[in-house]
Parts: C-alpha cells; sequence; structure tokens
C-alpha cells in the first residue's frame, strides 16, 4: 500500500474522541512527519497502547508492533517488514529521529486498520481505530522536528495602506522538544491582577503575552476576566454561550482556535490542554477573516477605532506568533497578522493592557497590571 499523501479533508472535531490532552506531555513532541517525495511516517511509539496496539524492541534492533494476532517486524533503513513471520515490502525505509522510528503511514494503515483523516490545510491528521482517535500534527521534511530555535523575538515592520506598523514579534517553534506553552491567571486566583512581567518571571516563563478581556475598571477588588481560560487540562474560568475566538492547544504542542460554542464539548472530551478566549478573530486559513458580530462583540468601535494591540497567530508549520503594535484597526492588525505568516490568528485584550515579554525583559510594555497571560517555558 502506498503511503498517505496530503489530502483535503475537513476534520470533524466534535465527533472525536481523543486520548486526554492533559496528559503528561512527551518528551518528544508527536507527529506525521512528510518527507520531500509527499511520503508520510508515523511515530511508532504513537502507537503504544493505542487501540489495542504494544510495541516493543528486539535485541537486534528490530521494532515490532503488534495487534491482536497480527505481528509487524521493521527494521531501520530497511525495505522489507516481517508480517506474521513473512517479508513484506515497504514503501520506504523506516528511519529515526530524535530517537523515535518512523514507519510508513500508509503500510501502517493498511495492517492496522487505522483510519488517517487530513484536514483541509494539511496541518494535521487524525489518527483512528475502533473509538480511539488523536490528532497529530503534520511536519514537511525529515531531521526538522528541532532544527529551529524554541522561541525567538524580532521587531519588524509592516505596511498595511500607506502606513507602516512597526510591530515586536516572538516567535515559538511549538514542536520543538523543549516548548511548553501554559496559560497563567494573576497571583494564581480568577478575578487578582498582576505585572505581566512579574506572572512571566513566578513562572519562569521565557516569553509572555496578556491574554483575556477583564474588568479593569471596576472599583472592586475582584477584576472578572471574561472569557474561557483553561491551564493543566483544568477549566479555570466558564463562559458558556460566549461565542468569541478561542486559543487552544494540546499537550503536544498542537495549536488551533475554536469558535467560542464549539470549545466546551472539546474541552469535554479531553482535548484541551490550555486555553484563552479573546478575539475577534482576525486570520482563517491563510486569508483574513473578521465577524464581530457573529462573535458577540456590540461596540462598532471594535473595527475603527485603533490602539495598542495584542494578537496571535498559528502558522502552517506550527510556529506560534506573539505580536504587538501600536495604532492599528482590528482590519489593520489582521492584515499585519496575514502579513507576519499566520495561517490562523485572533485578537486579544489590547489598550493598556497590551504587553510582551522575552528573555527577561519587555519588548512592549503594559500600562497595567494584567488578568492572565499565556506564557512559555523551556524544559
Amino acid at each position: 500500500m502506498k503511503p498517505l499523501t496530503l489530502g483535503a479533508v475537513m476534520l470533524l472535531a466534535l465527533s472525536l474522541i481523543l486520548t486526554p490532552a492533559h496528559a503528561a506531555a512527551p518528551a518528544v513532541k508527536m507527529a506525521v512527519l512528510v518527507d520531500g517525495q509527499n511520503r508520510s511516517f508515523l511515530p511508532v511509539r504513537f502507537l503504544d497502547g493505542f487501540a489495542g496496539i504494544s510495541t516493543g524492541a528486539g535485541a537486534d534492533g528490530a521494532i515490532t508492533v503488534s495487534q491482536g494476532d497480527k505481528h509487524l517486524t521493521f527494521v531501520r533503513g530497511s525495505l522489507t517488514a516481517q508480517v506474521n513471520g513473512k517479508p513484506a515490502a515497504l514503501p520506504a525505509a523506516p528511519f529515526a529521529e530524535q530517537g523515535a522510528t518512523y514507519v510508513p503511514a500508509g503500510f501502517l494503515a493498511g495492517q492496522l486498520n487505522l483510519n488517517l483523516t487530513w484536514n483541509s490545510g494539511g496541518t494535521s491528521v487524525t489518527v483512528a481505530a475502533g473509538g480511539d482517535a488523536v490528532a497529530l500534527p503534520v511536519v514537511h521534511g525529515i531531521g526538522s522536528l528541532a532544527a529551529s530555535q524554541p522561541v525567538t523575538s524580532a521587531e519588524r515592520a509592516f505596511k498595511v495602506g500607506s502606513r507602516t506598523y512597526h510591530t515586536r514579534v516572538v516567535t515559538v517553534s511549538l514542536l520543538h522538544p523543549k516548548v511548553r506553552l501554559g496559560v497563567a491567571l494573576a497571583q494564581g486566583t480568577v478575578g487578582h491582577v498582576q505585572e505581566l512581567k512579574s506572572i512571566a518571571v513566578q513562572n519562569k516563563a521565557v516569553a509572555a503575552i496578556n491574554g483575556t478581556f477583564f474588568d479593569a475598571y471596576t472599583k472592586g477588588a475582584y477584576k472578572a476576566p471574561y472569557g474561557y481560560i483553561a491551564s493543566g487540562g483544568k477549566l479555570l474560568k466558564n463562559s458558556p454561550g460566549d461565542r468569541r475566538a478561542t486559543f487552544v492547544y494540546d499537550a503536544n504542542g498542537l495549536a488551533e482556535l475554536l469558535p467560542g460554542l464549539d470549545f466546551r464539548g472539546r474541552f469535554d472530551a479531553g482535548v484541551i490542554e490550555g486555553a484563552v478566549q479573546a478575539g475577534p478573530r482576525l486570520v482563517t486559513d491563510g486569508k483574513v477573516s473578521i465577524h464581530v458580530r457573529e462573535e458577540g462583540f456590540r461596540d462598532p468601535k471594535i473595527l475603527t477605532g485603533g490602539g495598542a494591540r495584542s494578537a496571535l497567530g498559528i502558522t502552517r508549520d506550527h510556529k506560534l506568533l506573539l505580536l504587538t503594535t501600536g495604532g492599528a484597526t482590528i482590519p489593520q492588525l489582521a492584515e499585519i497578522m496575514k502579513q507576519a505568516g499566520a495561517y490562523q490568528a485572533m485578537n486579544l485584550d489590547g489598550g493598556a493592557s497590551s504587553g510582551l515579554y522575552c528573555n527577561g525583559k519587555y519588548l512592549t510594555a503594559p500600562g497595567r497590571p494584567i488578568s492572565n497571560a499565556i506564557i512559555v517555558t523551556l524544559q
């Protein structure tokens, strides 16, 4: 059977019963790798315990994969596998990357009755069998999982119309083995506020950006955040019925943007490790896409007002962009995020809350204490 090639099949995410994402993060991120000939490969260690599959390693270096009465044996670099003791030709040789063995995905799917469904952008694939299903990120290029720096920062200029916007951008390689995402509450408690830099230092973060909107102007001690907030697989702030865009990620580094009404079903299925809801959404599948009324925003100034802005974006190659700029309207911010390379993007709280921290210092200093932050740590 030929290895699976990229297809344009939409994921029916809410129908999936996914392995809980808030289990301990893997020491090395798991992904489907695609080589220069468009051949895809699955990591053998991903299969261990999935859909009744067990894996092992022989004394001779052979890799075994078993499911019921089906027993497969692979050797790195060999184009021949064993299926129940009989030789079977492989379309590509298994190989090692970051200590894991990768085997042609199509061969495994055919032998183990796995269903592989690619999303429309080719950025992730869902592996399903029986009642089990797990979404894995797709990485193009063998040897690329740890090839880039985990976290970098830069000043970048973007021209929108007749105006040039000077921005601060932190780029996070989500699939780098050292990178971990988190959502941190001010003083560890819903309703409190704290300086962004203090939140970052307290959580040993190398990078941090402000998160959700919150009631910054109340005279009371409790300053309520607006929208869903989740971290460590726990729902820290509920927001039923909220339609605003929500940034979510799992422990394996796969991040996406969800409509607010889709969040609770995904979270209750054990899919989500962390989440921040803000909005409006800015970019969808590489195109500017703003629907403020559909997301529940009622203030018309959300589109026309300019000011300090914070935004996040996700690239097709699984990098997280954390960006701040000044004086931009929401449509202008959307164009900035598109030019920055975001395939998906959304707005975060802005104004005096807008802040970006990296490597021990502010790139953009917020004008007030904030309610919560998206943080990046290295392990």
